[in-house]
């Protein structure tokens, strides 16, 4: 299913076959039919033993592939494959890695699976794969010792710490070398990730399900940065900011005046607290802050570091922000920073920045009100 749908975003199979005669392995046949599953098509890739195979081992195969002359991309993830299987085949039959036997893995069929994927990845140019969670079956299978149950013990040794879900199937979906191929060429399991698609692949598989297409989706495309701005018509536009966010109800006020003064002192874009009521009705404050995904892990320690909460919110938000700039404003008796809003081009606000209108208070004993004062009307004249 896996090749079928790598075929199906447009590999040209005639090329794939070249590329795998490159392994020195004989014996079998390919096909590739296009089928249709709940009126999609789909192409269905096959591999026919026409020769009488030998049992290989582990290190029999990692020399098949190491000998072959496909590319070096090709080989690397062809062997992360096999060592994923390895090693589990490898603890569930207790046996030493390099003397593990492949039932499954050593037939020729599935040595054409890796290889092809392997092939086809690199002759798609993909950097980097995200997959849904894997769904996994229920029932039995017949294998070579016997009926085994599903998922296969090698497919659940396979997909720890991977997220999975049983389904509702009465089949195997996920084998041990879908399970090998998923999880060594994986980044992220989850939702899509935002991308612009380019091409789109349906693999088929052989089981008939009256309710559910037996089916295996790829879809390709770029991956689209979330930090991207982007206008909408005038001077604004959306900054892509991170909202981090804790719950406090066991800390003093002059706790929070000090981390509110240490996350500005540290150049936060803004942060601010707000009274808040928590289970039992207890009061509580809220501190929120934003700041850009870069700058998300140096706050996170803040807030853990300076407060006493045990967790974080988070939350990807945009903030429309004016175009902006501060100028140096000179009042008959001083300099405060000016902070200039735009909109299409012509200042629409402004306000004297804090800090100097603090320090200049200092210097002169005049109150902040009054310079707030005549540092709006100046530059209002102005």
């Amino acid at each position: 299913m896996m090749v079928g749908a790598l075929l199906d975003t447009g590999i040209d199979f005639a090329f794939l076959k070249t590329q795998l005669k490159k392994i020195s392995v004989e014996g079998y046949e390919l096909e590739l039919k296009k089928v249709m599953k709940a009126q999609i098509t789909a192409s269905q890739f096959s591999v026919r033993v026409t020769g009488k195979q030998s049992e290989r081992s582990y290190s029999d195969i990692v020399s098949l592939i190491d000998k072959s002359s496909i590319t070096a991309k090709a080989k690397q993830v062809a062997l992360s494959i096999l060592s994923i299987i390895a090693a589990a085949e490898s603890k569930i039959h207790n046996v030493d890695i390099e003397r593990v036997h492949f039932h499954e893995i050593g037939a020729i069929d599935s040595i054409i699976d890796i290889a092809a994927t392997a092939i086809g990845i690199d002759m798609l140019k993909i950097d980097e794969v995200y997959s849904s969670a894997i769904p996994l079956g229920k029932g039995f299978v017949e294998a070579r010792h016997g009926m085994m149950p599903i998922p296969a013990p090698a497919t659940v040794e396979i997909l720890k710490d991977v997220p999975v879900y049983g389904g509702d199937f009465d089949f195997e979906v996920t084998t041990p070398t879908g399970a090998a191929i998923v999880k060594s060429l994986t980044k992220n399991f989850g939702a899509l990730p935002l991308m612009k698609i380019r091409k789109t692949g349906f693999g088929s598989g052989t089981v008939r399900n009256e309710r559910i297409p037996n089916l295996l989706r790829i879809i390709v495309g770029e991956l689209q940065e979330e930090s991207d701005d982007f206008t909408d018509g005038y001077d604004s536009k959306y900054e892509n900011m991170v909202l981090l966010s804790a719950n406090l109800d066991d800390i003093s006020p002059e706790i929070i005046g000090y981390l509110l003064e240490k996350l500005f002192k540290e150049k936060v874009p803004d942060a601010w607290t707000e009274p808040i009521f928590m289970k039992k009705n207890r009061q509580a404050i809220k501190v929120c802050l934003l700041c850009k995904s870069e700058d998300e892990e140096k706050f996170s320690d803040i807030l853990f570091a300076e407060t006493s909460t045990l967790g974080i919110r988070r939350q990807k938000i945009k903030r429309l922000a004016l175009k902006r700039e501060i100028k140096l404003l000179k009042l008959p008796y001083g300099e405060v920073n000016m902070k200039i809003g735009y909109l299409d081009g012509k200042a629409v606000t402004f306000s004297p920045e804090y800090e100097s209108c603090r320090s200049l208070a200092q210097k002169t004993g005049k109150p902040v009100k009054e310079i707030y004062h005549d540092a709006a009307c100046f530059f209002s004249i102005k």
